[in-house]
């Protein structure tokens, strides 16, 4: 199996030490669950691994950039907790962005924007505006952004909190063939649902991961 993220003997500390010589790979094809109690550390290391934040020891490597090369969107997408949506644009523009900011042809851009906001049940929203809808439908709308450029590797962060069971069932699905296509994804979760249909579940306790079985 091709590697697409490793990390070796990362650590973190703030006022305490938040992540103790973390260890893990994230293989092309996998969707790897990250679970803990919250506070343990979670948000915190997948900032380490998108480069929003500097480990006081250790490395990350991405697909196959330098160590240390900040990803482009391509390689590494990003879903955090507050979605990060651009309110001036529409719906189907911020999902399509990624796509046209790496140079992609609008037509095509906006249609598979269009698609993946179908599949998760809010096409016929697609030229609202964030501002217009609830959080749930824009934590939707984050996750299609998230996938629709097809990057190597995607970090979510609770990409699930405000989804209802039936659309957990979509963004699951939306997930498994993502990485089916080639990719990886780590979620950092408390959702059982998505921890029990992933391929692999690690658990951050005190400051150290470990692979549950």
């Amino acid at each position: 199996m091709t590697t697409l993220l490793s990390v070796s003997g990362l650590s973190r500390r703030f006022s305490t030490d938040v992540l103790k010589d973390v260890g893990l790979e994230l293989a092309r094809g996998e969707l790897v669950t990250l679970v803990g109690r919250s506070g343990s550390g979670k948000s915190a290391l997948l900032a380490l691994l998108a480069g929003f934040d500097q480990p006081d020891r250790g490395s990350v490597r991405i697909a196959d950039l330098p160590t240390g090369t900040p990803p482009p969107w391509s390689t590494m997408a990003v879903l955090p907790q507050s979605f990060g949506l651009l309110d001036e644009l529409t719906l189907e523009e911020n999902v399509a962005s990624p796509m046209l900011f790496g140079g992609g042809a609008v037509a095509d851009a906006m249609a598979r924007a269009g698609d993946l906001l179908a599949r998760l049940g809010i096409g016929d929203l697609r030229r609202r505006y964030p501002g217009e809808i609830s959080i749930g439908q824009r934590q939707r709308v984050a996750l299609a952004r998230a996938v629709a450029g097809r990057p190597k590797v995607l970090l979510a962060d609770e990409p699930t909190a405000h989804l209802d069971h039936a659309t957990i069932d979509l963004a699951v699905r939306l997930l498994l063939e993502f990485v089916g296509e080639g990719s990886a994804c780590l979620v950092a979760t408390h959702d059982p649902t998505l921890t029990a249909r992933a391929h692999r579940r690690l658990e951050l306790v005190d400051g150290r991961i470990s692979e549950v079985q």
